[in-house]
């Protein structure tokens, strides 16, 4: 269901600012950087992968976002603040400013992004062979190579070395810059074919545009306030009741554990083809349940129909002589080969999407060519002829970079054009499913390796398809690729709010350069004082083992010979993915019966599928069963009480992200 601009809406179309005012902007960039520095500490210096199903800002659906605008339409209510309160346009900017900006400092974004090419430097002392092998390849620009520097960043008790970080620092956020300019483009021309022509979900962006209204119904300027609907608050406070006692069952050994993550419900099978369906794990978490209750129904039946198709193919495989493993874990190219089908389902659903969009495209070049520009196109967020300019302009400075790191122009265009696509594609499934896939079946080095094997690149080449995976390895939700995303869904809100769009993406623009500057002297100067290893995120996250770790990854490329040729088993089973999407695809065009979906292929054969298999299926049930009984009518009616399941949640999120402020990581 599509949430449409309402009658408060209309009458606020008068207002020529659409709610971008000083104030809200103002207000958006001065949380923003508080959030930098609540990042840190909660993210980095405190806590690792705190909870996997609600992060504090990079999460998809994320915390803070939805906490800031809770409270601040919450403050809305005080009397005191009732004459100058922020309209619902207003909170709705300031929801998308820190969608779209909060990110910034994450293990996923920043500090991976800073710490992966020291990172060589400091493990090599240890791996002496590196020298000789890649390390020579690395540009001295991209981190300081000093050993005393080096020491200070990762043991700390230091000041900040900021001579020989300037150009470090400055080409990597000149590179961070470039992309997020380069995508907000793509965003900017694609984002009228997927809300009005094609008419996608967007569930998540149904969180803010349901969870504000405005005061007084049909005048302007009205104080946004929560909603009234009761159906809404019943839904936020069963999630918010069970998820805040299951998460403290967590902290309490002595409470009954209620944990939503139920582990093993019957545990694994090592041994014998059984071990092919892995631990079965049922996951109650209520956002991934009302988002498969929001999202087309044959969509949210594919997902968890797939999922049970590659368990029993793995079952197969083991029947047939393969070695026993969890599902998740089949990560090789021999049969079922589940990443590498899904990568070629990937591959053809970025192709499939263009290719439906090419009238758009068509009709976007043409205005943007034409004296009409600036006119036609006047409610998009960035003029068409601006928008190709600046893509063209930011996707060159991108290429330059890689030649500046002695990589290929043809090299360098090739990375680029796959990462935007991936980022585009990876937008578009955020905004037609909700969810922030875990993982993409395989990043771009894999995907470069498997027709061509490493033997064709460049040394200098290798090193930076292994280091630039921090900006575009799709996964967990934390990678660089939130951004895209987050500019999409602020997009549908303020076409939905009739927010003034062109305001809105350059306000976005400026709280990216405000959290990336804040951002760089936060993390700085407190990696210096604690030291990466200070930090829980450099004892024990995920982040710091594959930045100490890429290095053996680069030698393996090098050095293995099998990595050196095309791998032809995983060719095959990219191009049978591929097959795949093209069937499911072309019978879902012509027969309106037909009930998978590509989306639900791609969905089963990524990492994380073992999760969330189980809340598709109970959401899927539960649609099917109001509209079989209840008709559409009551299916609109229960949607307030969906989202109230996802808000509660991420407010249960938020009261333990104060929790560990306040005992300063201790709980």
């Amino acid at each position: 269901m599509a949430f449409h601009p309402s009658a408060e809406g209309r009458a606020e179309d008068n207002d020529p600012q659409g709610g971008v005012t000083l104030r809200a902007v103002f207000t958006g960039f001065v949380l923003l950087a508080l959030v930098a520095l609540l990042n840190f500490y909660v993210e980095l210096a405190w806590g690792v992968n705190w909870s996997i199903n609600w992060q504090f800002s990079s999460g998809v659906p994320a915390v803070v976002p939805v906490v800031v605008l809770f409270l601040l339409t919450l403050l809305m209510r005080v009397p005191a603040l009732a004459r100058v309160g922020l309209t619902r346009r207003e909170l709705l900017v300031i929801y998308a400013l820190v969608l779209v900006g909060a990110p910034v400092v994450t293990p996923g974004v920043l500090a991976w992004i800073l710490v992966k090419p020291i990172a060589y430097h400091y493990a090599s002392a240890a791996q002496l062979h590196w020298e000789t092998m890649f390390l020579t390849q690395v540009p001295g620009w991209w981190a300081p190579s000093d050993p005393v520097a080096v020491e200070g960043f990762f043991h700390g008790g230091v000041s900040v070395p900021w001579s020989v970080w300037a150009v470090p620092l400055a080409a990597w956020a000149g590179f961070s810059i470039s992309l997020f300019v380069c995508t907000l483009c793509v965003m900017a021309l694609v984002q009228r074919q997927w809300i009005t022509n094609e008419r996608l979900t967007f569930p998540l962006a149904q969180m803010p545009l349901e969870m504000v209204r405005s005061s007084r119904e049909g005048q302007a300027h009205s104080v946004g306030r929560l909603p009234l609907s009761g159906v809404f608050w019943v839904g936020f406070f069963i999630s918010l009741t069970v998820n805040f006692l299951s998460s403290l069952s967590l902290k309490i050994p002595a409470m009954p554990n209620i944990s939503l993550f139920l582990n093993d419900l019957i545990p694994w099978q090592r041994v014998g083809p059984l071990a092919g369906l892995g631990a079965i794990t049922f996951v109650f978490w209520t956002w991934m349940l009302a988002i498969a209750y929001m999202i087309p129904k044959e969509l949210s039946f594919s997902v968890w129909f797939f999922c049970i198709i590659r368990f029993l193919l793995t079952v197969a495989a083991i029947a047939a002589g393969a070695t026993p493993m969890r599902p998740e874990d089949w990560w090789g190219t021999t049969f079922p080969a589940p990443y590498y089908q899904g990568t070629g389902a990937l591959l053809v659903l970025s192709v499939w999407t263009v290719w439906i969009a090419r009238g758009h495209f068509a009709r976007a070049a043409r205005v943007a060519l034409s004296s009409q520009s600036g006119g036609e196109d006047a409610q998009e967020p960035i003029p068409y002829r601006w928008a190709f300019l600046g893509l063209l302009t930011s996707f060159a400075c991108i290429v330059y970079f890689l030649w500046l790191s002695d990589c290929r122009v043809a090299f360098g265009i090739a990375v680029a054009l796959l990462t935007v696509g991936y980022f585009a594609i990876w937008a578009r499934l955020r905004a037609e499913t909700g969810l922030g896939f875990l993982s993409f079946p395989h990043q771009i080095p894999e995907l470069a390796m498997v027709p061509f094997g490493s033997g064709v690149f460049r040394i200098s080449e290798v090193v930076a398809l292994v280091t630039l995976r921090s900006f575009y390895t799709p996964g967990f939700s934390y990678s660089f690729e939130v951004f895209p995303g987050a500019a999409l869904e602020s997009f549908k809100v303020a076409d939905s709010a009739r927010v003034n769009a062109r305001r809105l993406a350059l306000a976005l623009t400026a709280g990216f350069l405000v959290s990336l500057v804040a951002g760089i002297l936060i993390f700085m100067t407190g990696v210096h004082h604690y030291g990466w290893f200070g930090l829980n995120l450099g004892l024990a996250g995920w982040v710091n083992s594959q930045a100490l770790g890429d290095g053996g990854r680069i030698v393996s490329l090098l050095t293995d010979i099998s990595a050196s040729k095309t791998d032809v088993n995983g060719l095959i089973a990219v191009l049978a993915g591929g097959a795949v999407v093209v069937i499911l695809g072309m019978m879902r065009l012509r027969f309106w019966w037909w009930p998978f979906h590509p989306v639900g292929y791609l969905a089963s054969n990524t990492w994380g599928f073992q999760w969330w298999w189980s809340p598709f299926l109970v959401g899927w049930a539960a649609k099917a069963l109001v509209i079989r009984y209840g008709g559409l009518r009551l299916y609109r009616s229960t949607l307030p009480f969906a989202v109230g399941l996802i808000i509660g949640e991420l407010m249960n999120g938020g009261i333990w992200a104060t929790v560990r402020v306040v005992t300063q990581g201790r709980l």
